[in-house]
């Protein structure tokens, strides 16, 4: 009894599912006469292919085969730069260095992609300058910054202004970390400046400024989209603890 109560309540959320997606109306009469065959079929035929292309899907996939060899991109973007040794293939192989924590051998590799017509580029340079960060050297992340501005006064990169604000903040100097943090706040897209902006502030002892940066913040996540608020939260979050 059971079981027949089941099989009709799968095949009543099938059709159901069949009506409300606009699929083949064929379905209806699979699951109707077929019960439990159909149910199978219309799940592998249907269902699965959608589920393996959705995005959640497919990090999650990702996120797995990375927790069960954490080097597998490591060795694939190694295999690539030294198979093709174009820009872009050092480039990969360097970032991914750098998330592995080897910033030492991601800034090696970023130099030796600087040559010829990418002698000067500037997403290399900032691969440079955030690998010098991260490493604990914010004097030569920010003279790499202020190099890249030289060579490429036209660039312009959100990461890179918001890393040399950090880059400033972490040499001590902090009123031009808080002018650089100022412009930021409003342009920067996402709420990461903003709270840094605020927790400088705070810092410096100047809480009314930092409640109100924090509050225009939060003001402004209220009525942006949902998945603006998912992505930041934890940004948002620390905006609430300074609000």
């Amino acid at each position: 009894m059971l079981y027949l109560i089941l099989s009709i309540l799968i095949q009543v959320i099938l059709i159901v599912h069949v009506i409300k997606t606009g699929r083949n109306q064929i379905w209806i009469w699979v699951l109707a006469l077929l019960s439990l065959p159909g149910a199978i079929a219309y799940i592998v035929v249907e269902l699965l292919p959608d589920v393996f292309r959705s995005r959640t899907a497919q990090r999650t996939a990702r996120g797995f085969r990375k927790a069960m060899d954490p080097t597998a991109d490591l060795r694939r973007y190694e295999n690539e730069a030294r198979v093709t040794g174009n820009v872009a293939a050092r480039q990969r192989y360097a970032e991914e260095l750098s998330r592995q924590g080897r910033h030492d051998d991601a800034i090696v590799q970023f130099r030796e992609a600087l040559t010829g017509l990418y002698e000067h580029d500037p997403n290399l340079m900032l691969g440079i300058a955030r690998a010098q960060f991260a490493k604990g050297d914010a004097t030569a992340a920010r003279t790499t910054l202020d190099d890249l501005i030289r060579l490429n006064p036209d660039f312009k990169s959100p990461e890179g202004h918001l890393l040399y604000a950090r880059a400033l903040e972490s040499e001590g100097n902090l009123q031009k970390a808080i002018d650089e943090y100022r412009v930021l706040a409003s342009s920067y897209p996402g709420a990461e400046a903003a709270v840094r902006y605020a927790q400088l502030l705070k810092a410096q002892g100047r809480s009314e400024e930092a409640q109100k940066v924090a509050r225009d913040l939060l003001e402004q996540a209220r009525i942006a989209p949902a998945h603006y608020r998912r992505a930041q939260k934890s940004w948002l979050d620390a905006a609430q603890r300074l609000a």
